[in-house]
């Protein structure tokens, strides 16, 4: 059994799950390659007794060709025949498992569910049989159902409306790791860089276990991004497209979508993206991001003072925004591609949005720093177009806060201490004074600079700075 890194609450709800007394059917959801068959398989390394896992555009008759493959190696026999159905399937498996549960707790592993769910396979209403009329009267049994299509599961499964209705027990979604699991991941595999370097890494590819698996002993971020990303052979050169295609039927919209958000680090509103993509206005643009928000590439922010029709959508998947800055529709490749773009105003562009991107997925971080872990916040972002007597303003992010607080946090990366210039003081004055007068709060407002190695002359502008952090509050 290898060690499972971070991942403590899944963790802690699974060994939950393993004393239950109660038959459990677990729903695990998360985007490709995130590692959740690792997780199943190395926490129930010692109760998992069966793991079938559908093959992605296969023939019903060829998925009815693995499973009986993969029974047949868990009983430890001579091939089994193919069921002729997915009625006899699941019979064949009750008649495989039932002495075995007789003996305690037991886990059967349903990988790439959405996958084995061909057109006119009978496989759903075969399985809701299964579990039914005798899967859920099994007080020692663990079905787990596992799909990188996260919103196929919600929908099919989490909230079915026939056989599985409420039948769900348990459900959990595996995200990326944070940037502090991705750091300790990486010492784990003996991988030593500092955090600037693993900023560096995290801002390519994110918390993705199996791209940060592929980073050597002794390379530097800038080699093996180039490694990776910009030779013929590098495992993230051509991975965008096969995501994508392995987990939407309907693909190039949410390509379209991406690409679109990547072009604009405030992001758009539901309206802005129909506009700007060519998209209807009915209900299959809501499903498509929904899909891609579940899957977690993008995520609706509602705006201060707004309500959730003006969620703006932004673009949050690390690898994402990066291929289509630097690897798509590049001319150079190699290396030393990688260097050469990083010494560009392209590259500053993408590290300023990269950088307040992460910021916004590790609020928790942040907040721990900042000593308000027990208030309750909301967090939001804001911008003000301004009129022709007035400045527009934009706040990367506002922290909402119970005590009659807000946190307006300004996020700025660079390769060095930050030094506040005298016209950008005046830039973060004036912002405070738009939101006040925009908003009428009466709130308190302290003005937050989150960077990547603190301010250089924070006591240059007295009173200006109320708090400020930098990139290792979110490594905490």
């Amino acid at each position: 059994m290898n060690d499972v890194i971070g991942r403590e609450e899944e963790k802690s709800l699974l060994d939950e799950i393993i004393r239950s007394e109660d038959p459990e059917l677990v729903a695990l959801y998360g985007r490709r390659r995130v590692g959740k068959t690792f997780l199943i398989r190395n926490v129930f390394n010692k109760q998992l007794i069966f793991e079938f896992s559908g093959i992605h555009n296969a023939s019903l008759d060829q998925q009815l060709e693995n499973f009986s493959e993969a029974l047949s190696r868990a009983v430890g026999t001579l091939p089994l025949a193919k069921p002729s159905g997915w009625l006899r399937a699941f019979s064949m498996l009750i008649d495989y498992l039932s002495p075995l549960i007789k003996k305690g707790k037991k886990v059967i592993f349903f990988d790439e569910f959405p996958w084995i769910n061909t057109r006119r396979s009978g496989f759903l209403p075969a399985f809701e049989n299964f579990w039914n009329t005798w899967g859920s009267r099994q007080k020692n049994l663990v079905v787990v159902i596992c799909g990188s299509a996260a919103s196929w599961m919600i929908q099919k499964v989490i909230n079915n409306k026939g056989g599985l209705y409420n039948r769900v027990t348990r459900r959990l979604r595996l995200l990326p790791f944070t940037i502090g699991e991705t750091e300790t991941f990486l010492r784990a595999n003996k991988i030593n860089l500092d955090r600037y370097q693993v900023l560096q890494l995290y801002m390519a590819m994110g918390g993705i276990p199996h791209y940060l698996k592929e980073i050597k002993i002794g390379e530097s971020a800038d080699q093996a991004i180039d490694r990776l990303c910009f030779t013929k052979n590098g495992l993230l050169n051509d991975e965008f497209s096969n995501l994508y295609r392995s987990l939407f039927d309907d693909a190039p919209y949410h390509m379209e979508i991406i690409r679109a958000l990547a072009k604009k680090n405030t992001g758009f509103t539901r309206e802005e993206i129909i506009e700007v993509c060519n998209l209807t206005s009915g209900g299959g643009t809501t499903q498509i991001l929904n899909e891609l928000t579940e899957s977690g590439f993008i995520t609706p922010y509602i705006p201060f003072g707004k309500v959730s029709k003006d969620s703006v959508y932004k673009l949050i998947d690390e690898y994402s925004l990066f291929y289509i800055k630097f690897i798509e529709n590049r001319r150079a490749e190699g290396t030393g591609t990688w260097t050469r773009f990083s010494t560009g105003s392209s590259w500053k562009s993408w590290s300023g949005i990269a950088f307040e991107s992460i910021c916004l997925k590790h609020i928790p971080q942040l907040k721990r720093e900042l000593g308000i872990a027990g208030v309750y916040t909301e967090t939001s972002v804001w911008r003000h177009s301004g009129k022709k007597t007035e400045p527009g303003a934009q706040i990367d992010l506002l922290i909402d806060r119970q005590d009659k607080c807000i946190n307006i946090c300004e996020i700025k990366f660079s390769i060095s201490e930050f030094e506040i210039t005298k016209s950008y003081a005046q830039d973060l004055q004036q912002k405070l004074k738009v939101f006040r007068d925009a908003t009428k709060t009466n709130k308190t407002l302290f003005l937050t600079m989150i960077t990547t190695y603190g301010i250089k002359n924070k006591n240059a502008y007295t009173g200006l700075v109320q708090q400020e952090t930098s990139m290792d509050a979110l490594f905490k």
